[in-house]
């Protein structure tokens, strides 16, 4: 009898022997990879060169680049998944920021630390049974996607029946929650704003509702005056201190009124920009022609009567030193004063934000503290005084500051390189341009754009910033999204009005990131957008579209029209949401807002529809409270003790929570 169950035994491991099937991730369908730039390459790296890491080269797997994932249905057949992970020795060593993750079923399986060139492959090898949604996942750090050339060496899945199929993550029709706007008034302009003594003010009340519309003010002070047609506030105010005005818009069907507070004095941007910035659809080929589309389209499509203000060129407004090929990059690059000369594609700049400003609109531009730009073209180094007195007298509002080659500068100053600057290098440039803008007869908002270096939140506010980028750029993928927005929890103490934290620009609409030339529809979901706009609200980051403004379409003027979703964003206190429950893939944040109510988004990051439930006492609240839907500015009734909402895949149910009275 043993010797008869021990032949049974052996008969029954030997047909599961040939029933399992190793599975090279090289042999699959790898189109279906969804990544930031490139495209995945079966056995060789990203940059179709021999697979290589840490020095050891690899002839099976496949290349990528991050963010990157591959999301594979193995039908619950798979027993083991097994690779060699890590960045190809094409970057050079110390460059590139990645994490692999292997995730199941919305499960981390496992996870790498931060590594980078020349770090040795980490090994994987995991049981993956029962799973039936196994995901291979390269998140990118917090200094961008550059060199993020990540591979998974030697990848293989043990099946026991069957094949893993590669599979796109699933698209959701793009459904409007946003209701139509009353054809009565309705004032949406941000309740409090900030402008320093003798300088230019100008503020558009933004309102919706039929026109013709009649504005008027309450109380205005001195020295300002207000376009009954327009509802443009301009002047200037000679004297610090602050005034309580009552807005007024009216039209055939009613009045709608509003108080806003004006505050004269040193702090500007006292609530988060709004607008537009070229570079997410334009990038290197922007012109003034494109500039003054995107103010047309944001007058004539509306978004202004929401609060929508700035139209920010990014770079390539300069002269490019290096562009021999392209004409309309050449040109002297100062006059002899050392003013910088803008390149021939924009000849009046003077003339650019004056027809700008016409509409009721700020204007923005960019530079570097570095001798050039990201794109190569003419910087501000050693020129900080004469471009911050070229841009006020041309009439912009706003400043982006790029790091870029101030590398050079530092490391010719001090010897230091990226992965060692000290506080006084990374805040040097931005010390200096602070002290020049402080000296120009103009309110220019200050934006540093140098990545997160150095934990930028902690000081930034210090050194005069108005705002500061806590991360990489931004890519329209869900992984560059979602890492970049869920990162910033923790970051809150340090914002508030005139001083916020940047997770970089909206990615929204028609784009093509950093290039221009072939733009696309966002790669995010409908879904995915709406957690976008939901997550930077709460977080009090800038609002910059980074779309084609004259491709605006329904459902993407459903995202930027919002104002109980926007009046978030906007509120005076200016305090950003923290992260106050994650339970896996599902988060909850919460902001408190001026009037004492609770602006709380609950975010499934996971590939299935789940419930999240927000606690009041996670909130710090107690008793009963009404809870309002603001995507689609419904009331959701009165709940004590907690609210719990069906979120979908990727998505957020966003809503405002005050005590019943």
């Amino acid at each position: 009898m043993k010797r008869n169950s021990l032949v049974v035994l052996l008969l029954v491991a030997a047909t599961v022997a040939v029933a399992e099937q190793i599975v090279p991730l090289s042999t699959l369908d790898l189109n279906m990879v969804e990544q930031d730039s490139g495209r995945a390459r079966a056995n060789r790296s990203v940059d179709n060169k021999p697979m290589s890491i840490a020095g050891e080269t690899f002839t099976n797997g496949f290349g990528t680049h991050a963010f990157s994932q591959l999301i594979l249905d193995v039908h619950g057949n798979a027993e083991r998944f097994s690779a060699l992970a890590g960045i190809d020795d094409e970057i050079a060593k110390g460059g590139g920021t990645v994490r692999f993750e292997v995730v199941g079923d919305d499960r981390l399986l496992w996870r790498s630390s931060w590594m980078h060139s020349g770090d040795k492959a980490r090994k994987i090898d995991i049981s993956v049974r029962g799973i039936k949604h196994l995901v291979l996942m390269v998140n990118t750090g917090a200094d961008g996607n550059d060199g993020d050339h990540a591979d998974w060496a030697n990848a293989v899945i043990t099946m026991n029946e069957g094949m893993p199929v590669p599979m796109l993550a699933p698209r959701e029709l793009a459904v409007i929650l946003t209701p139509k706007a009353s054809p009565k008034p309705r004032i949406n302009s941000a309740k409090v704003f900030g402008v320093r003594p003798g300088h230019p003010f100008l503020f558009t009340v933004a309102a919706t509702g039929d026109r013709p519309m009649t504005f008027s003010a309450d109380d205005l002070p001195e020295g300002l005056k207000l376009d009954a047609e327009t509802g443009h506030i301009t002047g200037a105010l000679d004297v610090g201190n602050s005034y309580m005005v009552t807005l007024h818009a009216k039209n055939a069907l009613g009045e709608a009124t509003q108080k806003f507070k004006i505050i004269c004095g040193p702090q500007i941007g006292l609530t988060p920009a709004m607008g537009w910035n070229s570079w997410n659809c334009f990038g290197a080929s922007v012109t003034a022609d494109d500039v003054k589309k995107a103010a047309d389209a944001m007058a004539g499509s509306g978004l202004i009567n929401h609060g929508w203000t700035y139209i920010n060129v990014d770079d390539y407004w300069e002269v490019k030193p290096t562009a021999t090929n392209d004409p309309t990059l050449q040109g002297p690059q100062r006059d002899a004063s050392g003013k910088i000369i803008p390149n021939p594609r924009f000849p009046d700049m003077k003339g650019l934000a004056d027809y700008i400003h016409a509409k009721g609109l700020k204007a923005g531009l960019y530079s570097s503290p570095g001798p050039l730009t990201c794109g190569r073209c003419v910087g501000s180094y050693e020129h900080e005084d004469d471009d911050a007195q070229q841009y006020a007298e041309w009439g912009f509002d706003y400043l982006k500051y790029d790091w870029c080659s101030y590398t050079e500068v530092a490391k010719e100053k001090t010897g230091e390189v990226r992965t060692n600057y000290t506080l006084p290098t990374l805040q040097a440039p931005y010390r200096v341009m602070r002290m020049a803008l402080d000296g120009a007869p103009r309110d220019i908002l200050f934006s540093f754009c140098q990545y997160g270096m150095g934990n930028v939140w902690e000081w930034g506010a210090e050194i005069g910033g108005n705002s500061w980028r806590t991360t990489g750029d931004i890519r329209d993928t869900w992984g560059s999204m979602s890492t970049i927005g869920f990162k910033q929890a923790g970051h809150e103490k340090y914002a508030g009005p005139g001083h916020f934290n940047d997770p970089d620009m909206l990615v929204v609409g028609y784009v093509d990131v950093g290039r221009g030339k072939n733009l696309h529809p966002t790669h995010l979901s409908p879904n995915e957008q709406y957690t976008h706009i939901s997550l930077w609200c709460l977080l009090d980051a800038p609002l910059l579209i980074g779309c084609d403004m004259t491709r605006l379409d329904d459902f993407t003027l459903n995202l930027l029209e919002n104002d109980e979703v926007l009046e978030v964003s906007q509120d005076p206190l200016g305090k950003q949401a923290g992260r106050v429950m994650q339970n896996g893939f599902l988060q909850v944040w919460a902001k408190d807002m001026e009037d004492g109510s609770k602006a709380v988004g609950l975010f499934n990051l996971g590939r299935e529809e789940q419930s999240v439930t927000a606690k009041w006492s996670d909130l710090g609240i107690s008793g009963k409270q009404k809870v309002r839907d603001l995507w689609r500015q419904k009331d959701l009734g009165v709940f004590a003790e907690k609210f719990t909402a069906t979120v979908p895949y990727h998505g957020v149910v966003l809503v405002r929570i005050w005590p019943e009275k």
